[in-house]
């Protein structure tokens, strides 16, 4: 791998936030803020033939985010009346949520995969306290103790702000070119991180708008949901191969720095999922009839278990979860079919 983002990367390192940056003629990086580990989403400016601009990702919803991209706008000469179109490459808020106020400013379009679009819809279309029971049971059948399940879901009052989440005006599948003159930006399906997770390939400059399906220094987070695809990390694995067949010229991804050498950055993923799958199959060995939520103490995270809480909590658990699916599609473990089911590793032949 090359990094092909220095500023980022430096960014990075010292625990600040880096400029916006002229990626490209017509293309800039724009980071916008974000709370937690990942500190900021690249949301990427692209200057359309005829006038006006496309977005690929916008940011988390918030004052400061909004702020933020407004901000990086203004820096490029441009604001956000300016905006024609907005590409999501998957649901999660930090990359959807200041959509929504984009299209009010603007009237710019937004564009996502059939499978986000119908998994927002569901989240904007839930009242808040149905969601918060949906999401308490789901980690109940995966064995937490109720009060734990509640205490990490979290409030209805928290879940009211998903409501403010824009649905989309355009559905993109594999393959659809996306309505941005000036551009040849292909759809290409990566489902995993979520099930209608989209990269942009395009095909003039060589440029890959990876989102989240391919970040430089981390492994996404692939889980299990209420609703969601029955073997997510399985459908991760396959979209990831097929994408490492790919040699862009450069890879823009939706957090931390530019790069190149796509397949070897995939393949060091591929890596990383097979020496997770054996640790897990240890545990399930060395812990015999435990469920996902039991199993995830017995893992290696990147702080003590006893730290992990909420959001974190529910990623770890889900994640071990999406594992188990995949050991169990391998035939190495067996559920016992319960309403929580527990694991056991199967008797090989």
């Amino acid at each position: 791998m090359e990094v092909t983002g220095p500023a980022q990367q430096a960014a990075w390192r010292e625990r600040t936030v880096p400029g916006v940056e002229r990626v490209r003629p017509g293309l800039w990086s724009v980071p916008v803020p974000l709370a937690g580990p990942l500190r900021w989403v690249n949301a990427y400016v692209l200057e359309l033939a005829g006038g006006g601009l496309g977005l690929v990702d916008t940011g988390w919803d918030a004052d400061d985010s909004w702020a933020a991209l407004c901000a990086g706008l203004s820096g490029i000469g441009a604001g956000v009346a300016d905006v024609r179109g907005v590409l999501v490459t998957h649901m999660h808020f930090d990359h959807v949520g200041l959509a929504a106020r984009v299209r009010e400013a603007s009237g710019a379009w937004i564009a996502m995969h059939p499978a986000d679009a119908r998994g927002l819809a569901s989240l904007t279309g839930r009242a808040p306290e149905l969601s918060t029971e949906t999401e308490v049971a789901f980690l109940v059948g995966l064995g937490a103790p109720e009060a734990d399940a509640r205490a990490d879901a979290g409030t209805p009052e928290q879940r009211a702000q998903w409501h403010r989440l824009a649905r989309p005006d355009r559905l993109l599948e594999d393959g659809d070119r996306a309505d941005l003159p000036g551009w040849s930006l292909r759809a290409v399906h990566t489902p995993g991180h979520t099930a209608g997770h989209l990269c942009f390939a395009d095909e003039d400059t060589g440029l890959f708008f990876a989102g989240d399906h391919v970040l430089p220094r981390i492994s996404p987070n692939i889980s299990t949901h209420a609703g969601g695809l029955a073997d997510p990390l399985r459908e991760y694995l396959v979209s990831l191969e097929a994408v490492g067949a790919r040699e862009p010229a450069e890879v823009l991804p939706g957090h931390e720095w530019r790069f190149r050498g796509l397949g070897a950055r995939t393949r060091e993923l591929r890596a990383h999922h097979e020496r997770r799958l054996a640790e897990l199959l240890a545990a399930v060995r060395e812990h015999p009839g435990s469920t996902p939520w039991d199993l995830a103490a017995h893992l290696t995270w990147s702080r003590p278990w006893s730290e992990y809480a909420r959001r974190m909590r529910i990623f770890a658990v889900t994640e071990t979860d999406a594992h188990l699916r995949l050991l169990a599609s391998r035939g190495l473990v067996t559920g016992d079919g319960g309403a929580v089911p527990t694991w056991t590793a199967a008797t090989l032949r």
